[in-house]
């Protein structure tokens, strides 16, 4: 585990998206709110947002990092589902493993909630799209 000791602690942010592709009676399932297991977006986004606190537990050597803020936000589109989470802290070091950890474990809570309807969900380009704070500053994925 890198030593952050010497840091000095500055607010940090980080931005993690992602998608899970779905069938369309998945699609249509989550617009009407007939996903048999109940409120998918619901419980992935809580899934999401108790993910990023649990972090230093599934990352082996990621640091305990005073979570401040989690938004999880899922949008339905014609093919899935797309997951953005954003974290804040102020803390010695980045909050980027939170915030991949919270899109990726939202995504894994949605398949899980609608597998009943689509047994080939798929998640796909989960990445930090953005972080500010630290020593190597501020980074915004360019567009595609």
């Amino acid at each position: 585990m890198v030593d952050v000791s010497g840091k000095a602690v500055t607010a940090r942010r980080a931005e993690a998206r992602g998608r899970v592709l779905l069938s369309p009676a998945a699609v249509a399932a989550l617009r009407d709110g007939t996903v048999p297991k109940g409120d998918a977006l619901a419980v992935a986004r809580i899934a999401g947002i108790q993910a990023a606190k649990r972090t230093p537990e599934l990352v082996p050597l990621a640091h305990p990092v005073a979570v401040h803020a989690v938004e999880v936000d899922l949008t339905v589109a014609d093919d899935g589902v797309d997951l953005r989470a954003e974290v804040r802290t102020a803390d010695r070091t980045g909050i980027e493993m939170e915030a991949l950890t919270a899109v990726s474990v939202g995504a894994l809570a949605l398949i899980d909630m609608v597998k009943a309807v689509d047994k080939h969900a798929r998640i796909t380009d989960v990445r930090v799209t953005a972080k500010s704070g630290g020593r190597s500053g501020d980074w915004v994925e360019e567009s595609r």
